[in-house]
């Protein structure tokens, strides 16, 4: 026999429902009213004592969320916000060499040539993320691209994936001069931090793999704090590729640190260096087989 409804029904409102009739006019409205719930009183839930809990639920809301969706495995997509698309770059150039010769031209075209000559990272990016997105729909547990939510490099990774119809990530983060989001993000996975820490968390819980293309101090924050974890046993070891091995083997001498015995010979061994995204592909399929992943693919936070 079927239990009767009036069994299975709540015992109280929800939260929703107490916070509609909390707003509706009352004689203890206004701004020195403290009359306000808690949870809809935003002047409380900003007040300095209450950092912890905003940082539980900056935790939090992205979590419940991911494991909505479903995500359990990501691949991490780092670079600089300032690497321009082909197209861009090489429109700026034919821009800057249509004016008049003086010294304002000539840096303007050397600016423009550099934007071309950086622009190869972006396509790799862009095609690496399609071939991730479309490759990982094979797997048991698929494999989503997650970037910081910007131009550049992070443009790329989202357009990539979007560009094949596969979902990914975006963690962008308010920062004075910050932009909106790149539109490539799939909606329900784009998420916005104020707390770097945060953030920082939810990049790695759920990756497989840490992919950074030339950048500048972001870019390298992540690495190197990837870089630390791993080296310290504090979380799993996970494929790091440094796409273009010009560029960062003149940015960073890790041979230096290793003659003056800042790092061991074999922390050597915690990054790859790659051109392509078909090499970089190669690399993660050689590491994980693809296709075996574990289940248990994130770091133990």
């Amino acid at each position: 026999m079927n239990n009767p409804k009036e069994l299975l029904e709540r015992n109280f409102p929800t939260a929703g429902q107490d916070a509609r009739s909390a707003s509706k006019p009352s004689l203890y409205a206004g701004p020195d009213s403290s009359y306000d719930l808690a949870f809809t009183d935003q002047e409380f839930l900003l007040h300095p004592d209450l950092r912890p809990v905003r940082m539980q639920l900056e935790l939090l809301k992205p979590e419940m969320i991911q494991r909505e969706e479903a995500i359990e495995s990501t691949i991490v997509v780092f670079g600089s916000a300032r690497i321009l698309p082909a197209e861009v770059s090489q429109a700026k150039l034919r821009e800057a060499m249509e004016q008049p010769d003086s010294p304002a031209r000539e840096q303007a075209v050397r600016a423009a040539q550099r934007h071309v000559e950086m622009s190869r990272y972006y396509e790799e990016a862009r095609a690496f993320a399609s071939i991730v997105t479309e490759h990982s729909t094979q797997l048991h547990t698929p494999i989503y691209v997650v970037t910081g939510g910007g131009p550049g490099v992070m443009e790329a990774g989202n357009r990539g994936a979007f560009e094949v119809g596969g979902k990914s990530l975006g963690l962008n983060i308010v920062l004075p001069h910050e932009q909106e989001p790149n539109p490539y993000i799939t909606p329900r996975l784009c998420f916005q931090f104020h707390y770097f820490a945060l953030r920082k968390m939810h990049f790695l819980m759920r990756s497989v793999a840490l992919v950074c293309f030339p950048g500048g101090f972001g870019t390298l924050d992540e690495l190197f704090e990837t870089l630390t974890l791993i080296q310290t046993g504090k979380c799993r070891k996970r494929p790091i590729l440094l796409f273009g091995r010009d560029f960062w083997t003149k940015l960073i001498n890790f041979d230096h640190l290793v003659d003056t015995g800042m790092i061991s010979p074999e922390d050597l061994n915690l990054f790859h260096y790659v051109e392509t995204a078909d090499e970089a592909w190669a690399t993660l399929q050689k590491v994980y087989g693809l296709g075996k992943l574990d289940d248990d693919t994130a770091c133990g936070w």
